[in-house]
C-alpha cells in the first residue's frame, strides 16, 4: 500500500530542495535538511539526491521517510 501524495504549493516557479524540506514540514530547520540530504535520505523523482540546492519545479516529487510530496508551481500566464 502507497502513501499518499501531498501537493505542496509554491509562488513560483521553483524551489530549492533545501527550501521545499522546510516548506513541507519534512525538517524543522536547514540543519536538519542538509543531514538527510547528505546522508542519502532524499529521494527527487524516485532518486536519491544530494544536493541540496537542487532546483524543483512544478510536478517534481520528494520522498523523505517515506513520505513524499510534489512540487504544485502557479500556472504559467
Amino acid at each position: 500500500m502507497s502513501n499518499p501524495i501531498d501537493d505542496v504549493p509554491i509562488r513560483d516557479s521553483m524551489i530549492r530542495l533545501g527550501q521545499l524540506l522546510k516548506l513541507a514540514n519534512l525538517v524543522e530547520d536547514g540543519v536538519e535538511a542538509t543531514e538527510l540530504i547528505k546522508n542519502g535520505l532524499v529521494k527527487v523523482n524516485g532518486e536519491i539526491d544530494d544536493r541540496r540546492g537542487r532546483q524543483l519545479h512544478h510536478g517534481d516529487t520528494v520522498t523523505v521517510n517515506g513520505h513524499t510530496v510534489k512540487v504544485v508551481a502557479p500556472e504559467a500566464g
